[in-house]
């Protein structure tokens, strides 16, 4: 069985995504400024150009990753992302009620009612020995708070965006421990960092 991840693109002062959903244009620079192409699917989503030391380690976990989990406001603010996430797998998405246009579930879009536990078990079914990643935010916050993350993901790049949104939001029983960082990787305008969620004693 694959494991449960997370990840977000972060600014030096901890943000993933400005005021206001702002500061993207920042954030995602690395997405553009290098020579080896990723493709994507879906309409909504151009192929992206990272340096080959991103690539290196981005193409390896894209090709590992079996089903991704995120959030309902994700899902309508990018438009379900044309028909289909970027990564090119089904996609859990945690809601409190189906889309009216989505009255069942189909090879791009599984929607789950029943909580977080439900969401990530459905994932870990469509993945088989794959990886589940889960979208950084709320979905990371309610994994973690559940005890279901494995790992942590961090693109580190070097803009200070002042206020925002963090990976975790308003995270419940804290201190949280990781271990590592396991991997970092240098990329242009880039730093990749990997960590493991350290686990209680006995549930290693």
């Amino acid at each position: 069985m694959g494991k449960v991840i997370t990840g977000a693109t972060m600014s030096l002062d901890g943000y993933i995504a400005g005021p206001d959903e702002s500061g993207f244009d920042l954030l995602f620079q690395w997405y553009g400024n290098g020579d080896v192409e990723i493709p994507t699917a879906g309409s909504s989503a151009p192929p992206i150009r990272v340096s080959a030391a991103s690539a290196a380690l981005i193409k390896p976990e894209w090709e590992n990753t079996g089903a991704l989990v995120v959030g309902r406001y994700l899902y309508d603010r990018t438009g379900a992302w044309g028909g289909r996430h970027p990564m090119d797998v089904t996609t859990v998405v945690l809601t409190h009620r189906r889309p009216d246009d989505r009255p069942e579930d189909d090879e791009n879009f599984v929607f789950v009612t029943d909580g977080i536990e439900a969401a990530v078990a459905r994932a870990r079914e469509l993945a088989g020995d794959k990886n589940v990643a889960v979208n950084g935010g709320q979905m990371a916050r309610q994994c973690l708070e559940a005890g279901l993350l494995d790992e942590v993901g961090v693109e580190l790049v070097p803009v200070v965006l002042g206020a925002g949104k963090t990976l975790f939001g308003e995270l419940g029983g804290t201190p949280v421990r990781f271990e590592g960082p396991t991997r970092v990787v240098e990329g242009t305008g880039v730093t990749h960092l990997r960590y493991r969620v350290a686990k209680p004693a006995g549930d290693e």
